[in-house]
């Protein structure tokens, strides 16, 4: 039995203990899935096109970063940051949407305003600076 007869069967067998099927439904579906998926498997290098095809972004890299919203080249939604949760969806790490898109590396996937935000709150709370005991200077 080839691996195309037997995926075939058990995505019928799947859908046959959800619903009721005749024996013709479940024959017939067999050979339709059976005949599909060979068809999959051989049309791989036009499916591997096709991807290069989708994966022109939604929006130009250089105007992704707005200043109240980054916009996913991935998907092409709006947001105001690009959390490794929405990147997964897509199979990428941040490390790996930076380099397929050419942003530099430590760059934050976040809107302009609130980078700006984090900035001036890192600044008034002047970490780099040591902190002196009891107050007295």
């Amino acid at each position: 039995m080839d691996d195309f007869l037997k995926e075939a069967l058990e995505i019928v067998k799947a859908q046959a203990s959800v619903r009721n099927m005749s024996e013709e439904e479940i024959t017939s579906m067999v050979r339709r899935l059976t005949d599909d998926i060979r068809g999959l498997v051989s049309a791989g290098p036009s499916l591997a096109a096709a991807e290069e095809v989708a994966a022109t972004p939604a929006v130009d890299p250089k105007k992704a970063v707005r200043e109240r919203s980054i916009i996913c080249l991935e998907s092409g939604k709006s947001f105001k940051i690009l959390t490794k949760k929405h990147l997964a969806k897509f199979g990428l790490t941040p490390e790996e949407y930076r380099t397929k898109w050419g942003y530099p590396k430590g760059m934050p996937l976040v809107c302009k305003e609130l980078q700006r935000e984090r900035r001036k709150k890192m600044k008034e709370m002047r970490l780099w600076e040591k902190r002196v005991k009891g107050g007295a200077k």
